[in-house]
């Protein structure tokens, strides 16, 4: 882990100045008044809008070391076009993807096909006379032009006799029945084209995006937060996807529809055409406009969460952390302050994309209105027909409304390229220390001299801060060197330039006489074995994990059984083989999401399987053995010792007893080297080493107890030292306290329906009602358009057709075209309200649904998290996926979905009321077309959650290796994390295929439908008209009501994946809303906790853990701790230490027995107010992204004063390096607080539990990572914090709790012996077993 000197980033962010959060926006704001929001210090320091403030403080430095530090975090805005999505297409999918548009294409031809149809059957109407001669002989003086000649005196030849009619009619409906055929087979192909490429692409882009993350250097990761790569894989590639799938195929055909409509229009009068252009360039110049914006404002909606996403994860993967203070709320308000600014940018977005939707079905409709305008006006001077208006009337209507109604999907290529601007930006940047180089030196031998010379070093995340000034080091080959110092002394530094996390300012780093920059990266960590103070295992088998650890090695590629000899001699060494052995599975055990099924001693000693079973030439061991019990300690370390011997071995360490055999010593201080010297040297000259090894001492036992233990006096001292001592089980992989039964029903319980899930969905956005109201009318008005202008239709064709005076037909035609610009303005007006309405209220929605649902999650007992489907990288995933799905179902789509089924509705009614034959004739098809559309929706609902499932765990998969960086990039899994995602998204691609093509069958068949029910419309009709039972009105109305609600049906089932997915996702979330703990944190039943003493009892308690049931963990264990007492548990990784904690805790309850506070059941306590009364300072310390002062306040439940943050600190002996740093209290700690070293970590942790003023105080391993100088100091604030209440200590590190008044001695989830220090050393029983292996020789 980095040292204290690590990472303090100053940048914007929220103001915790107060120890208070900003108040999120209001939730009724209205989005005519749009606030913008303060900006301070947190989180935002990790997001790319500090970049700016970096730099600044970059500027501060000369300009050489400026340049060095800006590579290793800088990260160039990405600005690319839309085809920059393409990127990764190769010649086969370029064929493939060609393929796609020429069908799209093709079909988009088919609807202008359809207008010179419609052509056609108006002349066929015009022309034919029911009456025959007598109808025609009434007009013979007429002078109204037709398809054929101006008839001043009647011509005979115009005469269309009935069976003309028919048989003219008949071949017209054949015709559209072919074009429909067509259209199916069209638009099947090209859907399934791009839904295939779609996937296959974006796969291809993930597989890119995470190959990028892991060859970036870790100076990058300092910056970036694991929640922002998670919501970057798991939803901004699905973003991408969307922008690149069957919606392209979608606009492709709708495009060509407007360019063959404009094509067929001008071959046949390009004079209407050229006029009606005027409205087509504004529909052009608004939707260009609008694009720009939307892309704008969506590119900030999503960077405004990328940094949400990050406290997610670090709040969701510090859950136990976050329920022990109780500060659930205070995480979910910050958390919710960027999602006020992504809702803030993305209500902006949303209004843009309503105000182009309503521009572009404005002048769509105008279309209709400047033709009959300007076409009667060339009709009446003779230079075109009434087939030619009414070809060009349709065509440039087709056209424009094709236009009109892409815009929901040009909304969706938006976000596509908002997201891919963020990815991209990662594939392209250029990593300063770039592991999939392959450039550089590979030496045929490695000796193992290692040597840092004149090295500067300042982090690039805390600019102002040099860690190393002109350091100097030589490391001799085959020698063990240890550094040992306090925090921040620049040890872990060493371990970060020797692996090449970081690049130094100046100076070189040397092995074996050559500067590692020259060295191939990955060639250069094979040579290396890491084991660092927080072991990371990855979610697999024990035996993979260790195997990680032969990559590179000559080993990679042997079989399997040779392997397993390896694995299993490396975890002999390492002392887990005995444990492993006794495991049900054995080596084929997984260990859980980053080891939650182990106890921390047991990952530490895979991880030091994993470390020495490659027999690496060089060996960095960061506290290695701090984790253990002192026995395994003892057997690992002379494993340890063995494995040291003929390599170079660097040893950090705190617990001296471990380095004592060292070669060389190098004590630290202040990034100097002290002094240098073997043990020995060191203690003779009673100088800084010496120091320290005093500090460690136990007290001097009585000369009885001394002549016992040893023939010579004998100093006994503690050692264990920094990180995950006893980790045991507060890491194990844990649930509630139900048993496996219990927990597996809940996977059976059945999702809401499809009504509940809307009626939810609906219940949601009540507190925006007035805006969906608003909405919902607008798209009743819109909806209704159609029908009326099935009405209007009818009444121009009955002018045509039967005003034979040009004077009268003139204006009457001009008024009906000033009804149809009425009618362009309440389809646009309707639209536009409809689509900013919508547009808000989906924006509101999708921050509610990420604030209830990470709300929900933190309300979930622990049990919750540690099931396998239930990962920080899934839960986080859900965060990003889940709300943007639910929103692909507002705004324009939903103003569209509605506005479609009111004008099917309307239009039934208007055309059965007009002409109820043909109407019930025409309305019996359209079940057809909503039942095919709406069974494609189901499909692709069950579709999206199998997909759901795939994606959660490719996603967990690399948030992982995200979460995971140094120990991936050490182990060079860089290669083997991507080969094992891009096999997991290729098997989805596969399995997804037939699915896709049954999708796109159903689309096709939609499409193909609208031409098959305007065939049956004129077929039909015709019968009617010429029999003189209907008339061209009656027949207008039924045409342009239902054939064209029609295809506003077919339209909304272009939106069946959004509504899958936005189904699918909405059912998720009301089953996670819907899901109540049984330990539940937002209930108000229990007693309040009055007059608390602190008298803690366990009766008869029995547990074991819903995930390893066949465990049991705590068998009958009885404790009884006093008021006041100073109670410490101690024994071996595993028997039930820390989850003593943990139920103390109410993490969990006990099968059996209970546990009782003041003699009270802790079971009928209100659980918020009795876990105020207990402090928790855990093994691995938890922080979070805000200032040092924010951490220390989430201790209190009240506000705090700096000053009793000061108190709190300089007991916790962590003022004094505050001060030091140049931004005091306001320091960022980074995320996690990577900013900070372990042990300048665990302080500030203890610092927030001190100014909680418990009444019981809970300590797992509280000092394990801290310096033998500071934990002695922290440790008599710890003791004197004890007085006055009951103190329960979790120790490996038996000078730590010599002083209790009880130590309970556990062993197989019992107490097996209790008492003080002295008297369990004179029971010579397993205390004193304990502390015998924690003797350090004299001098």
């Amino acid at each position: 882990m980095a040292d204290d000197e690590k990472k303090s980033l100053r940048s914007d962010s929220l103001d915790y100045s107060q120890g208070l959060i900003l108040s999120p926006v209001d939730e009724k704001q209205s989005f005519f008044s749009f606030r913008s929001f303060k900006r301070s210090k947190s989180y935002a320091a990790i997001s790319d809008a500090s970049a700016e403030k970096v730099n600044d403080e970059f500027d501060a430095l000369p300009e050489h070391e400026a340049e060095i530090l800006r590579a290793q975090v800088d990260v160039i805005p990405s600005n690319k076009s839309y085809f920059t999505l393409f990127r990764y297409a190769d010649s086969s999918d370029k064929l493939v993807l060609l393929l796609g548009v020429l069908c799209a294409i093709g079909e988009g031809a088919t609807k202008p096909l359809l207008a010179l149809v419609i052509g056609s059957v108006s002349d066929q109407f015009a022309d034919y006379r029911p009456n025959g001669y007598s109808e025609y002989m009434h007009i013979g003086n007429s002078t109204l032009k037709t398809s054929g000649e101006i008839y001043p005196n009647y011509n005979y030849e115009n005469y269309i006799s009935p069976e003309d009619f028919y048989s003219t009619m008949n071949r017209l409906s054949l015709y559209l029945v072919l074009i429909g055929i067509g259209s199916t087979l069209l638009s099947y192909i090209s859907t399934y084209i791009f839904i295939d490429r779609g996937e296959v692409l974006s796969a291809r882009v993930r597989e890119h995006y995470l190959a990028a993350t892991l060859k970036q250097n870790i100076g990058y990761f300092d910056r970036l937060g694991t929640g922002e790569i998670t919501s970057r894989i798991s939803s901004d590639t699905l973003m991408v996807q969307e922008a690149i799938s069957e919606k392209i195929a979608f606009i492709i055909a709708h495009v060509s529809t407007l360019a063959i409509a404009i094509i067929i229009a001008l071959s046949k009068s390009y004079i209407l055409t050229l006029i009606m252009f005027a409205v087509l360039f504004s529909i052009f110049i608004t939707t260009g406009m609008s694009t720009i914006y939307m892309v704008k404002f969506q590119k900030k909606a999503h960077d405004g969460y990328s940094v949400g996403g990050t406290v997610a994860e670090e709040v969701i993967s510090s859950v136990r952390n976050v329920q022990a203070f109780g500060i659930q709320s205070r995480m979910v308000a910050t958390y919710e302050t960027f999602l006020a600014t992504s809702e803030f940018w993305g209500i902006h977005a949303g209004v843009a994309a309503g105000l182009m939707n309503g521009s572009m079905y404005l002048c769509s409709f105008s279309t209709d209105a400047m033709a009959h305008w300007q076409g009667v006006r060339l009709l009446v001077e003779g230079q075109i027909t009434l087939g030619t208006i009414m070809t060009i009337v349709f065509t440039i209507f087709q056209g424009a409304y094709a236009f009109a109604i892409i815009s929901p999907h040009l909304s969706t290529i938006s976000s596509g390229i908002a997201a891919a601007s963020k990815i991209f930006a990662t594939i392209d940047r250029t990593s300063a220390i770039d592991s999939s180089n392959e450039k550089g030196l590979k030496l045929d031998q490695v000796e193992g001299n290692i040597e840092l010379k004149d090295i500067k070093f300042i982090y690039p995340s805390r600019p102002k801060v040099t860690v190393m000034n002109n350091f100097s080091l030589s490391i001799p080959a085959g020698k063990t060197v240890a550094l040992v110092g306090s925090s921040g002394s620049g040890k872990s530094t060493i371990i970060g330039l020797i692996e090449r996390f970081y690049n130094p300012i100046s100076g070189e780093v040397l092995l074996d006489n050559n500067n590692i920059t020259d060295l191939n990266i990955r060639w250069l960590r094979q040579k290396i074995a890491l084991v660092s103070q927080e072991p990371t295992l990855f979610a697999c088998s024990i035996y993979e994990n260790i195997a990680y650890g032969l990559i590179g090695t000559d080993y990679e590629f042997s079989s399997d059984i040779e392997k397993r000899e390896l694995v299993i001699e490396a975890c002999k060494q390492a002392n887990a083989w005995t444990f492993i052995e006794q495991l049900p599975e054995g080596l084929e055990t997984n260990v859980g999401e980053r080891g939650f099924l182990l106890s921390g001693g047991q990952k530490q000693r895979i991880a030091i399987s994993r470390a020495i079973v490659s027999n690496p030439k060089i060996l960095l061991l960061d506290e290695a053995t701090s984790a253990l019990d002192t026995k395994s300690e003892g057997i690992v370390q002379e494993a340890l010792d063995r494995a040291s011997k003929n390599r170079t071995t660097i040893v950090i360490a705190h617990r001296l007893s471990t380095i004592k055999d060292a070669d060389i010593i190098v004590v630290m201080k202040r990034g100097e080297i002290i002094e240098m010297g073997n043990h020995n040297e060191l203690i003779s000259r009673n100088g800084e080493y010496y120091d320290l090894v005093k500090a460690q001492q136990i007290e001097s036992l009585k000369e009885k107890r001394k002549q016992e233990l040893s023939h010579e006096s004998i100093e006994l001292d503690e050692l264990t030292d920094l990180t995950r001592s006893s980790l045991t089980l507060t890491r194990t992989k844990t649930a509630m306290s139900f048993s496996s039964i219990t927990v597996e029903s809940e996977h059976e319980v059945q999702g809401p329906s499809f009504l509940e899930t809307l009626l939810f969905i609906t219940n949601l956005s009540s507190p925006e009602i007035f805006y969906n109201i608003l909405g919902l009318l607008a798209c009743i008005v819109s909806g209704m358009v159609y029908p009326a202008l099935g009405i209007l239709y009818g009444s121009i064709m009955r002018g045509y057709r039967d005003l034979t005076d040009f004077s009268e037909l003139r204006p009457y035609i001009e008024r009906m075209a000033g009804f149809l610009f009425l009618l362009a303005v309440a389809m646009g007006f309707g639209n536009a309200i409809s689509g900013a309405s919508f547009g808000y209220t989906s924006a509101k929605l999708v921050r509610r649904i990420r604030k209830l649902t990470f709300q929900q999650m933190l309300r979930q007992d622990i049990e919750f998290f540690d099931r396998d489907e239930n990962t920080v990288g899934t839960l986080t995933g859900t965060l990003a996926r889940d709300a943007q799905a639910v929103e692909g179902l507002g705004g324009v789509t939903l103003g569209k979905i509605i506005d479609s089924f009111v004008t099917v509705v309307v239009s039934c009614i208007v055309s059965i009321a007009f002409a109820w034959k043909l109407g019930l004739v025409v309305t019996s098809t359209v079940p057809i077309l909503m039942g095919c559309g709406f069974y494609r929706f189901y499909l692709l609902t069950a579709f999206e959650e199998k997909v759901k499932s795939d994606n959660e765990v490719t996603s967990s998969f690399a948030c992982e290796a995200a979460s995971s960086i140094r120990t991936v990039v050490s182990l060079t899994r860089e290669r083997d994390v991507w080969e094992t995602y891009h096999a997991s998204l290729n098997s989805t691609i596969k399995r997804n295929r037939k699915s896709s093509m049954i999708s796109a069958l159903f689309y096709g068949l939609c499409q193909g439908q609208f031409f098959f029910i305007v065939a049956l419309t004129f077929w039909y009709g015709s019968q009617l008209i010429g029999s003189g039972e209907y008339n061209l009105f009656q027949f207008y109305i039924v045409f342009m009501s239902i054939v064209f609600g029609a295809e506003s049906a077919g339209v909304v089932f272009s939106f069946a994946p959004d509504m899958g997915k936005a189904i699918q996702s909405a059912k998720n979330i009301k089953m996670l809303l819907e899901k109540k703990p049984v330990v539940d944190t937002w209930s108000s039943e229990g007693a309040v906790p009055s007059n608390v003493k602190g008298e803690i009892e366990f009766k008869n308690v029995h547990f074991k853990y819903p995930t390893r049931p066949e465990v049991p963990v705590l068998q009958g264990l009885n404790l009884h701790i006093k008021q006041g007492q100073y109670v410490a548990l101690v024994g071996g990784s595993g028997c039930g230490k820390s989850t003593t904690i943990g139920l103390i805790e109410e993490f969990y309850r006990p099968l059996k027995g209970e546990i009782k506070l003041d003699g009270t059941d802790i079971k009928s306590f209100n659980i918020n107010k009795y876990r105020e009364q207990i402090a928790l300072v855990s093994q691995e310390p938890t922080l979070y992204g805000g200032s040092i002062r924010y951490n220390i306040e989430l201790g209190s439940s009240d506000i705090v004063s700096l000053d009793d943050i000061k108190s709190a600190c300089r007991q916790a002996n962590i003022h004094d390096f505050i001060m030091s740093l140049p931004d005091g209290y306001d320091t960022i700690c980074g995320s996690k607080g990577s900013f900070l070293s372990g042990g300048q970590k665990q302080r500030i942790a203890i610092a927030r539990a001190l100014i909680r003023n418990p009444k019981v105080l809970l300590l797992d391993e509280a000092t394990s990572a801290l310096d033998s100088e500071s934990e002695k100091i922290v440790q008599a604030a710890l003791d004197a914090a004890a007085k006055g209440r009951t103190t329960i200590a979790v120790a490996h590190r038996l000078s730590t709790i010599q002083n209790a008044d009880v130590i309970y001695v556990f062993e197989a989830g019992k107490v097996c012996e209790s008492g003080n220090h002295q008297e369990l050393l004179a029971k010579k029983g397993r205390y004193y077993e304990l502390v015998q292996l924690q003797v350090l020789e004299g001098n």
